[in-house]
């Protein structure tokens, strides 16, 4: 442990304003998690007001998926090298400017620029954030702390997004949805100029621009290519076409990225088993409970006939759930290897979507669903926390904003991968269920049934993808080295 992280830990004034830090670098990390799921409920208002087509509906969503998705490994080197607070402060300012724009768009053409530019300043909003956690909590017991409430935040950003969504459009209007990014944006810029000193990468060389572009190319081809199959089905030419050359283009990217002096992403941080394991279970997480949100929201909406709000407030306890659980998940990797906490939580998350396999057009939300929110919240907010804490164990200080992007492409392939192939189950189970026994509502419900049976067996390989590869141990070591000193640093307070 370095001197400077002695004085840091022996000093409650400096521990108060680092983790008054933290709490403002989590804040910015829920106004990117809720936006992904806040605009879902807000969409059948926006198409209406400005007389947006179904086929066009769609792009609300895509165009921010895509240069988020496609430019996060960038952002994350940037905000590596020009500083991470910096990049911080930068991707919240274009974040609520986005948002502005968005709100006030009055046509179609003026909201989707506004979606796109949202997703490209989440793209360096996301990898700052993880990285500036990283970097300042380096003591193993504090880290895992950290990753708790980091984690907390991310797990519980999504059904949080569900109800706000519900609440703002039912009370306000749809334009809400994009204006409560500004009072948030505002709060956690003001706390990370007052608590977090700069950290940056001394020894900056440079940028990989090759492997930038054809690194984002690949992102985005494998997440249009996702896109295309939810839209048009996996057999069509430009799905399969799409999805190839987002393979080709990241297989060339990861061969060149072996042999050029400045990588991008260096071939270290995939090869380590913790945070290539991590980054595994996260793409077949996000591709488990997303479906919950997505699958369950319709039936309480369309079966159920549930409000927009009372569809939203439906999934607080799946959001408690999260809350509750991160403290726990925390604590235990302290103690016990979190291959086994990961794989415990997977696990209670596969059982809650199993039992949603049960749902009739009869079912309850009390006998139904509820139960199965629970245990999804309480799985998930098992594993976050030392999902987030491997996925920049043992790195280098400097790579931590390149490995905090890797989570956030995780997380993104993972959602991108779920909208594409529930949907396909869904929509096939639904008429396969309709042309054998004639029942509109229920062949819907046969759908989402069939679609979280699925889920189910996806979190399942989760946890046997986390008890199998997983095998660092957190809290016994110093995770980051070098020391920030040693690396040339300037470490938050």
């Amino acid at each position: 442990m370095t001197e400077s992280t002695e004085q840091r830990r022996g000093s409650p004034q400096l521990n108060r304003r680092r983790w008054l830090g933290l709490a403002s670098v989590a804040l910015a990390q829920l106004m990117i998690v809720v936006d992904m799921t806040i605009i879902n409920v807000a969409l059948p208002s926006i198409t209406a007001d400005l007389a947006i087509t179904t086929a066009d509906r769609q792009w609300v969503v895509t165009a921010y998926t895509l240069p988020f998705a496609g430019l996060l490994l960038l952002g994350g080197r940037v905000s590596d090298r020009t500083g991470r607070k910096r990049a911080l402060l930068v991707g919240l300012a274009g974040f609520a400017a986005a948002s502005v724009a968005g709100g006030a768009a009055t046509n179609v053409t003026t909201l989707l620029v506004a979606r796109a530019a949202q997703g490209a300043f989440g793209a360096l909003l996301a990898p700052a954030s993880l990285s500036l956690v990283a970097t300042t909590f380096v003591d193993p017991k504090e880290r895992t702390a950290a990753f708790g409430v980091f984690g907390g935040v991310v797990a519980a950003g999504s059904p949080i997004g569900l109800i706000l969504g519900g609440t703002l459009t039912t009370s306000l209007s749809w334009h809400w949805v994009f204006y409560v990014n500004v009072p948030i944006a505002l709060v956690a810029a003001l706390g990370v100029v007052v608590f977090l000193r700069e950290s940056r990468t001394a020894a900056a060389t440079g940028y990989d621009f090759l492997g930038a572009v054809s690194a984002t190319a690949g992102l985005v081809a494998i997440v249009w290519g996702f896109t295309r199959a939810t839209q048009a089905g996996w057999a069509q030419s430009s799905t399969i076409a799409s999805l190839a050359a987002g393979v080709v283009l990241l297989a060339l990217f990861l061969l060149a990225e072996s042999r050029v002096s400045d990588p991008l992403l260096p071939p270290s941080i995939l090869r380590h088993r913790g945070r290539g394991g991590s980054y595994l279970v996260i793409v077949l997480m996000m591709a488990g409970p997303f479906g919950a949100y997505l699958f369950m929201g319709l039936f309480l909406q369309d079966i159920k006939h549930y409000s927009a709000l009372r569809t939203g407030l439906a999934f607080l306890p799946l959001t408690l759930g999260v809350m509750l659980a991160v403290g726990l998940g925390s604590r235990l990797t302290t103690t016990i290897a979190p291959r086994f906490v990961m794989g415990g939580g997977l696990l209670l998350g596969a059982v809650g979507m199993a039992l949603l396999t049960r749902l009739n057009a009869g079912s309850g939300y009390a006998s139904g669903v509820l139960p199965s929110f629970i245990l999804i919240g309480v799985g998930m907010g098992l594993v976050l926390p030392a999902a987030l804490d491997l996925s920049t164990f043992g790195l280098p200080p400097g790579e931590a904003g390149v490995a905090g992007a890797m989570f956030n492409v995780s997380q993104q392939t993972g959602a991108s991968l779920d909208t594409a192939l529930l949907n396909t189950v869904a929509a096939n189970g639904a008429a396969a269920y309709l042309a054998a026994h004639g029942s509109p509502v229920q062949s819907r419900v046969h759908g989402y049934t069939s679609a979280t049976g699925w889920a189910a067996a996806i979190l399942l390989a989760a946890a046997v993808a986390a008890l199998l590869l997983i095998d660092t141990r957190l809290g016994k070591t110093t995770p980051v080295t070098p020391g920030a000193a040693e690396a040339g640093e300037a470490i938050a307070p």
